[in-house]
């Protein structure tokens, strides 16, 4: 996102201009300290070519960081021969290395065999092309995983990964298919039918006897309640003064997130989840200053905003149980009421659309800057709860 939006915004062809904004870029990723958020992921960083060798790239996480070379037509290209050694003191250095598959299959060959990963926008990968490429890729003796850029569907993905690509970027993650006809999974739906009954608001003694019917939940929420995150000083023992302790908003919360991995969904699901989980801290975060429950509202709209892909059934089924109040169903269904700017703002930003930044954040009353923020402490957040 940002190196299109760098693109948009430089015109110039002169080098100096990109690499000054790549270095900026660089040295506020290593300040930010990315590396423990990272865990078992990789962060991936486009950077001009002739950028490999600055020293800057080396106060990077090595080891959780693939650098991907973006070729820019402009005076000073660096010749084979600069750029292999480069990436051969990289890759030494820990770091991975990534390259478009059409420029080591033309005048970058050279450098197929320290390539980790072979990149392809989604606007290039028809059928043929893709089965062509990957096998040529393969003969000349390259080994590194395919990533396709850009995909805009979840039938473009199958696609893909039918035909020999590894890893996936795009706005697939989270866009609504047609599931119409899907019903949830036996385990969510009996979550739902829970979380029903706790929005109706059942009386403490008929949420512990549904939570007793189920053995793995009441474990689950036990081990939950007297874990060091949820921080008592003393051991709960028993499913009644658990609900106590925990309170129904904070049950709720707890409930829906055990919805979403109920039932075991696809991968794209899981990365679908976190980004709700980004839309929800954001929007909460979004929502300083006021009161509680309006920051409670914010935090649910986002959590909810993309439950129909998480769990891969029709909004209107997803939602049907849930018990949400009218002003999140209107912004999550119908995108209108006073918390649909908020989730306007958080897509936004999801999306690095810039100017949907300006335009929901002036609507909301808060500085772009503050988004962006927000935004960052929203995903540290989400990378540090979800594993």
């Amino acid at each position: 996102m940002l190196r299109e939006s760098t693109r948009n915004r430089i015109r110039t062809g002169e080098r100096r201009i990109h690499h000054v904004y790549t270095e900026i870029l660089v040295r506020e990723i290593a300040r930010a300290n990315i590396g423990p958020l990272l865990g078992h992921r990789a962060a991936f960083l486009d950077i001009p070519d002739s950028f490999i060798g600055h020293p800057s790239l080396l106060d990077l996480p090595a080891a959780h960081t693939a650098l991907l070379l973006t070729r820019i037509e402009a005076e000073g290209t660096p010749d084979n021969d600069t750029l292999l050694e480069a990436v051969r003191r990289l890759r030494s250095a820990g770091f991975r290395i990534g390259i478009a598959a059409d420029d080591l299959l033309g005048d970058r060959a050279a450098l197929l065999p320290e390539t980790d990963f072979f990149t392809l926008q989604a606007a290039t990968s028809d059928p043929a092309h893709l089965r062509d490429l990957v096998s040529r890729l393969r003969i000349a003796g390259g080994h590194g995983l395919l990533l396709v850029r850009d995909l805009p569907s979840a039938d473009d993905f199958q696609l893909c990964l039918a035909l020999g690509a590894a890893l996936f970027e795009g706005p697939f993650i989270t866009r609504r298919e047609d599931w119409n006809g899907k019903r949830l999974g036996p385990n969510s739906a009996r979550l739902s039918a829970l979380i029903a009954r706790l929005r109706s608001d059942a009386d403490t003694g008929e949420l512990v006897d549904l939570l007793k019917q189920d053995p793995a939940l009441s474990l689950r929420l036990m081990r939950y309640i007297n874990s060091p995150g949820v921080g008592l000083q003393r051991e709960v023992a028993s499913i009644e003064a658990a609900l106590l302790q925990l309170g129904r908003e904070r049950l709720y919360r707890w409930l829906l997130l055990l919805l979403y991995g109920a039932d075991k969904g696809s991968p794209r699901s899981s990365a679908a989840l976190e980004n709700a989980l980004v839309r929800a801290r954001l929007m909460e975060l979004l929502g300083e200053g006021r009161s509680a429950r309006e920051a409670d509202s914010l935090y649910l709209t986002g959590l909810l905003s993309l439950v129909d892909v998480i769990l891969e059934v029709p909004l209107h089924e997803a939602m049907r149980s849930l018990g949400v109040t009218p002003d999140i169903e209107q912004a999550v269904v119908r995108g209108t009421g006073p918390l649909a700017g908020f989730l306007r703002l958080a897509i936004a930003c999801e999306n690095g659309d810039e100017e949907g930044v300006q335009e929901a954040a002036a609507r909301c009353g808060i500085a772009p800057a503050d988004a962006n923020r927000h935004h960052l402490q929203a995903f540290s957040w989400a990378l540090e709860i979800n594993g």
